[in-house]
C-alpha cells in the first residue's frame, strides 16, 4: 500500500470483518463543532488528522476542546494507538498542549489488554516499550525461530520493529500450531510524513486471509473500545454522542455501529488527498456532519 487510495481500497476488502452499517441520512457540512454543539453532549475525537498531525497540533483544536468544555461537553480521545502505554500516551498530549485527564484517554492498547487470558504471550513491540502493563508472561518476539513456537498466543502491538521476514516466522508458526492473535491496534496504515506506515490490522487481516484463523482486532472500529467510551460517559444516549475521525472504516463506521453520531473531518488526515464525497459514495458509510476540521 504506497497510497491513500490503496489504503482505502485494502480497507473496502477487509468489510467482511468490520461492522456492518446501519442506515443513515445524508450527512451535512458544518463549520467546526460548535455548530453542533446543541446536538451533542459528549464529543470523542480520533487523534491523527483530528487533534493532531505527528508532533503538532492541528490549528485551532486545542482551543476548540477548551470551548467545548466551557460548554458542559464531556470529551473523550479514542485513538488505535497500542505502541505506548497509558502514562507515556498522556505525555504525548501533554507534549502536544492538550490537557486531557487519563480517563478521557481510552486506547485500543486498553482494550486488547481487558480481553487477554493468563498465558505465555509472544509480544511484538517496539523496543522501547517496557511492556510494564502486561500482567502475564511475556517474550518479545524478533527474528529468532525459536520463541514462537514456545508462546502461548500473539499480542501484536506496534509494527515498529516487524518486518516481512518475521511475519513470515509467525506465520510458519501458526501453520504448524494455531494461537490466539490478538491485534490491539486495528489501522491498516498510518501517515508518515510524505508515505504511509504499515500497521498491526494489516497483518492481522493478512493472517486471517491466509489461515482463516479467529484473529481478534481491537481499536476503531471494533466495538469494545466504543464500549469503553461509553461506560465512561455514563447515562449519556448513544444519540448524543458524536465521533470526529478522519477515516469513514474506523472512526465513523465504528461510530455508526454505536448508534452514536459521527463527524466527519477531511482536512488534515489519512484520506485529506481524496475526495470525501467521493469515498462516501464508494464505501456507503455516511457520516452525521462532514467539517475540514474541528
Amino acid at each position: 500500500m504506497q497510497n491513500a487510495a490503496e489504503i482505502f481500497d485494502r480497507y473496502e476488502c477487509v468489510r467482511q470483518r468490520l461492522p456492518l452499517i446501519r442506515s443513515q441520512p445524508k450527512a451535512s457540512s458544518i463549520t467546526s463543532l460548535l455548530d453542533i454543539s446543541g446536538e451533542v453532549d459528549a464529543f470523542v475525537f480520533d487523534a491523527f488528522g483530528v487533534l493532531n498531525v505527528g508532533e503538532v497540533p492541528i490549528p485551532g483544536a486545542i482551543d476548540q476542546i477548551a470551548q467545548l468544555r466551557t460548554r458542559g461537553h464531556e470529551v473523550r480521545v479514542l485513538t488505535n494507538a497500542a505502541s505506548f502505554n497509558p502514562d507515556a500516551t498522556m505525555k504525548k498530549f501533554k507534549r502536544l498542549g492538550f490537557s486531557f485527564y487519563p480517563e478521557e484517554i481510552i486506547t485500543s492498547r486498553s482494550a486488547a489488554l481487558a480481553a487477554m487470558d493468563d498465558r505465555h504471550w509472544g509480544v511484538i513491540a517496539d523496543t522501547a516499550d517496557p511492556l510494564i502493563d502486561i500482567p502475564y508472561q511475556t517474550t518479545r518476539l524478533g527474528s529468532l525461530e525459536a520463541p514462537y513456537g514456545d508462546v502461548e498466543g500473539f499480542l501484536f502491538l506496534s509494527t515498529a520493529c516487524w518486518s516481512d521476514a518475521q511475519q513470515e516466522i509467525l506465520e510458519r508458526s501458526l501453520a504448524h500450531s494455531p494461537r490466539r492473535v490478538v491485534i490491539a491496534n486495528a489501522d491498516l496504515a498510518a501517515p508518515r510524513g510524505d508515505t504511509f506506515s504499515i500497521e498491526p490490522g494489516y497483518w492481522g487481516h493478512q493472517i486471517a486471509d491466509k489461515f482463516g484463523v479467529q484473529v481478534e482486532f481491537f481499536g476503531k472500529p471494533f466495538q469494545s473500545i466504543f464500549q469503553i467510551g461509553a461506560s465512561s460517559l455514563g447515562r449519556i444516549e448513544p444519540h448524543k454522542i458524536a465521533m470526529c475521525g478522519d477515516s469513514l472504516h474506523t472512526d465513523i463506521l465504528g461510530a455508526n455501529a454505536m448508534g452514536w453520531k459521527s463527524v466527519f473531518v477531511t482536512h488534515d488526515g489519512l484520506f485529506n488527498q481524496l475526495h470525501p464525497s467521493e469515498l462516501i459514495t464508494t464505501s456507503g458509510i455516511q457520516p452525521d456532519w462532514i467539517t475540514p476540521r474541528i
